[in-house]
């Protein structure tokens, strides 16, 4: 079958599907061929399923022949961030921690010997119910923690349009799944930006949606009060789509919200003449690279052109979001990572004479720096004498910059801006300075605070210069809560004119 099927959109894949004109099992094999010639390279999967995922698009096959209706992912690969459990695939969450193990003969670090949950995440089973085929689990930064991906345990994810560059994080395999073409979709989870930075630089669009509109029923915790499921796609309608399948209220999550879900996917041939586009002059000041600002700039003309109407808004608080995220988030982690202990599940030291050292041991083995460095700091700012000082204080401020926005949207339909300061940088630029790091993520960080959603959309990719490549960048839109269709219109009539539409990175292979 020509492999070129792969790169069409979820809407006409499924379509292809369902009227029997390619079969699931064609599509799937030539995913996972496409996996074994490029992946190698660019180390977006930690474990491939390749039988099961032959056996799921077999049973899709053969749910046509019976004539029974399909589901609206009919046959579409997706690749899975390792933070999702997965009753099928081991589930890693980029740590050591959850490995069994190894056996005689069997590599130390070998994502195969992860945890095997007992169920699917929420996710995960209303994707098997829309027919889709779940390919494999994606690389990501250990527990979700990382702008680059460089915190895998196990190896680093590589951007497709330059190797030598980080794709993103955390959430950096998924958007190279994607981005590569190795399949047509892939979840991914965002606490304070690891969906729309990695869509951001490789030139995909990502979706963080409303928190509670997704269930995050058996996605493995960072800081839960920020966690949110979502989906990337080549395209706007795509990820619409993908967004329709997974949102919606779950039982097994208390945090989700029984509000109906929109019709995402319609929403996308919506005319949004007359839509008030707030410009945060916060966003488009000092430290954004002069690249990245024209193309922001020149994506905000273009929605202009679309008839859409500019007004400037002002979000104060924004100066205070990475403190406050990496107070609350990492308070949030010190209490939810405190379940991998070597006891209940997971990794467990060798040689401990007493349960303390055997927790000190498991977990000074089983994490990794990033993750160690969090929990120390999350501890220290809610023990006794720093709780007020540093957590109560920080929880205010998302107060504060919660109601900058719903301010904002009393005057402004949506908010505008960039997804990250700066192009993809080069592998282990910034390993050793974890302050640049996380500026990273200085303009995705609010929208997570205030639990609004927001999208990552391609404009035009910077132009190759003294050597450096062409590289992708991503407009940013935010929207008031639970108005992802909102959302989703705006991006595709932009995507309709931008520049950067129908472009992929011409990936090597083996």
């Amino acid at each position: 079958m020509d492999a070129t099927v792969l790169d069409r959109s979820i809407p006409e894949l499924a379509g292809l599907v369902t009227r029997g004109e390619v079969s699931a099992e064609e599509v799937t094999k030539a995913s996972l061929d496409r996996i074994t010639r490029r992946d190698g390279a660019l180390g977006a999967f930690l474990t491939v399923q390749a039988e099961e995922a032959i056996a799921a698009a077999r049973a899709v096959d053969q749910k046509r022949a019976r004539g029974e209706a399909l589901g609206p992912l009919a046959g579409v690969p997706i690749g899975i961030k390792d933070a999702l459990c997965t009753r099928d695939a081991p589930t890693t969450a980029g740590s050591r921690i959850l490995l069994r193990p190894p056996s005689k003969g069997e590599a130390t670090l070998d994502p195969r010997r992860g945890f095997r949950p007992p169920y699917d995440a929420t996710v995960v089973a209303r994707l098997r119910e829309a027919d889709a085929v779940l390919v494999g689990k994606t690389n990501m930064d250990e527990f979700a923690m990382g702008s680059s991906n460089e915190n895998s345990a196990f190896f680093p994810a590589k951007n497709p349009w330059d190797p030598s560059r980080i794709p993103g994080g955390s959430s950096g395999g998924s958007a190279v799944c994607v981005a590569a073409g190795l399949a047509l979709g892939a979840l991914g989870s965002d606490t304070g930006g690891s969906i729309r930075q990695p869509a951001a630089l490789t030139g995909t669009v990502g979706i963080k949606p409303t928190y509670g509109r997704v269930s995050r029923y058996g996605l493995i915790a960072f800081a839960s009060s920020l966690d949110q499921v979502g989906p990337f796609a080549a395209d706007v309608r795509s990820a619409a789509r993908l967004l329709g399948v997974i949102a919606g209220r779950d039982p097994h999550d208390q945090t989700s919200l029984s509000a109906p879900v929109a019709a995402y996917e319609e929403a996308c041939g919506r005319d949004v003449r007359g839509m008030r586009i707030g410009v945060p002059e916060e966003y488009l000041a000092e430290g954004i690279e002069p690249a990245v600002e024209k193309s922001v700039r020149e994506a905000l003309a273009g929605l202009a052109s679309l008839g859409c109407e500019l007004r400037p808004v002002r979000l104060p608080h924004t100066r205070y979001a990475v403190a406050t995220y990496y107070v609350l988030a990492t308070a949030e982690a010190s209490s939810n990572l405190s379940r991998y202990d070597g006891v209940r599940f997971g990794a467990r030291a060798e040689g401990a004479e007493s349960l303390g050292a055997l927790y000190a041991k498991t977990r000074g083995e089983g994490f990794g720096r990033e993750v160690a460095r969090r929990i120390v700091l999350g501890t220290y700012v809610l023990s006794s004498g720093y709780y007020d000082a540093y957590y109560l204080r920080a929880q205010r401020v998302r107060t504060l910059i919660r109601r900058d926005f719903e301010e904002a949207f009393r005057e402004v339909d949506v908010i505008a801006a960039p997804v990250s300061p700066t192009v993809a940088f080069p592998l282990g630029e910034r390993v050793d300075d974890p302050l640049a790091m996380y500026l990273a993520d200085i303009y995705t960080l609010p929208a997570s605070l205030a639990g609004v959603p927001a999208l990552s959309v391609p404009c035009a990719p910077t132009p190759a210069a003294d050597g450096v490549p062409s590289l992708p960048v991503g407009l940013q839109l935010i929207g008031p809560p639970l108005e992802e269709a909102r959302l989703c219109a705006l991006a595709a009539a932009w995507e309709g004119i931008s520049p950067a539409r129908g472009l992929r990175p011409k990936v090597s292979e083996a």
